[in-house]
């Protein structure tokens, strides 16, 4: 994770990376505490009393199916109803989801949390719609856009994917390639995004050392095919079950957490990629190479909560990097952010079987609510995803 930048490009939607690429964007959540305009208590009163999708009666015109929650709590909010099919405005594209996957945004977004109430709504989420990764057919296209049509197959991010439809800017969409299945191209995009730009934070040359702390999950199993693309000699931490996994996506070496602690090891490296951040500032930086850096991916994923996770973000965020300042060592954070480019060179990656998606399981679009109450447990084996229809194809 990485405090807010001053300044946004105008085609770029940055997230907090952590994990699934836990992240809330920018633009999300300055548009929602401006909304709650804390400040003026007219604008409070009004915050209070707003209302989501959820209040409206009105009968459905276009009606569609989707997963939808109203209040927060445990996955057993979520709700498989009818809602109203979205209509794209002049600069969106309309898809038909043929699947979509999980990341640990979705399972934050929904937790009766402070700090979820001060950015998603203090009384009831104002978003009901859950679902970022996103990949199907399009449907319609709003008249400004130019890059796709009616019938091309896509991939990317929007929200409100865990549906029959979901509308999306056409800055977030890149054509999926012929060979990807749709389930494959949706298990992409969050973490995907976040294991490419994280190693590229760590500035990884062919022939270095790279451990990855947490090599399993989504962004950990797309960290070690990445970063092996790179010409890097990679390190897996996992426990007993994975080591198997690990393996058969390339690790050149693996580390049973469960029987070994890699900060007590005689091996250097010349990046970290934690995506756990569950050791000390001083246990990593004996690992690291005189200038090594270490990347601060993430916090270890849904299944880290309360007290645990602001631990570990005091930890890292502030003093891990704070004490890193005094050092050759770097420990870096950075923030995910949407790019076309990297979405293409992702799907290049997947359609060159450089990189190959990992998928635990996937599910009907009525079973998302146990999917992702499978994915709050924690430790998932790569991606969860939400099948829409005929996906694999």
């Amino acid at each position: 994770m990485r405090r807010h930048e001053s300044t946004q490009r105008p085609n770029e939607l940055r997230f907090f990376p952590a994990d699934e690429a836990n992240a809330f964007s920018k633009v999300e959540c300055a548009r929602d505490f401006d909304r709650a305009n804390f400040g003026l208590p007219v604008g409070g009163i009004a915050y209070w009393r707003s209302i989501s999708d959820c209040d409206r009666k009105t009968a459905l015109v276009n009606p569609m199916k989707a997963i939808v929650y109203c209040e927060y709590g445990s996955p057993d909010v979520l709700k498989f109803e009818d809602v109203e099919k979205p209509v794209p405005q002049d600069n969106q594209v309309l898809i038909k989801v043929r699947a979509a996957s999980l990341n640990a945004l979705d399972a934050y977004m929904i937790r009766d949390a402070w700090l979820n109430r001060l950015i998603f709504g203090l009384r009831k989420p104002r978003d009901t719609r859950l679902g970022r990764d996103v990949a199907g057919q399009v449907e319609a296209v709003g008249k400004n856009v130019t890059q796709f049509k009616s019938g091309d197959e896509v991939f990317g991010i929007g929200r409100g994917s865990l549906a029959e439809y979901a509308c999306t800017l056409e800055r977030a969409l890149v054509v999926k390639p012929a060979n990807v299945t749709f389930e494959q191209a949706a298990s992409v995009p969050l973490a995907g995004l976040t294991a490419l730009q994280g190693i590229r934070e760590g500035k990884i040359q062919p022939g270095q050392k790279m451990l990855i702390n947490g090599a399993t999950g989504g962004v950990g199993t797309f960290a070690v095919q990445i970063a092996k693309s790179f010409g890097a000699e990679v390190t897996a931490v996992c426990s007993t079950r994975n080591v198997d996994l690990v393996r058969s996506i390339g690790a050149d070496h693996v580390i049973d957490y469960t029987k070994e602690d890699f900060t007590k090891s005689d091996q250097r490296y010349d990046v970290i990629f934690d995506n756990v951040c569950n050791h000390s500032f001083f246990k990593r930086r004996r690992v690291l190479t005189t200038k090594g850096i270490c990347v601060l991916a993430g916090m270890g994923g849904a299944g880290v909560k309360g007290g645990e996770a602001m631990g570990r973000i005091v930890g890292n965020l502030f003093i891990a990097r704070g004490l890193s300042s005094f050092t050759n060592q770097r420990f870096a954070q950075y923030m995910t952010k949407m790019s076309k480019d990297d979405l293409i060179m992702l799907g290049d990656l997947v359609q060159a079987g450089k990189v190959r998606p990992v998928i635990e399981r996937t599910y009907n679009l009525g079973d998302a609510p146990e999917a992702l109450r499978v994915f709050d447990q924690g430790h998932a084996r790569g991606k969860l995803v939400i099948t829409i229809g005929e996906a694999s194809r």
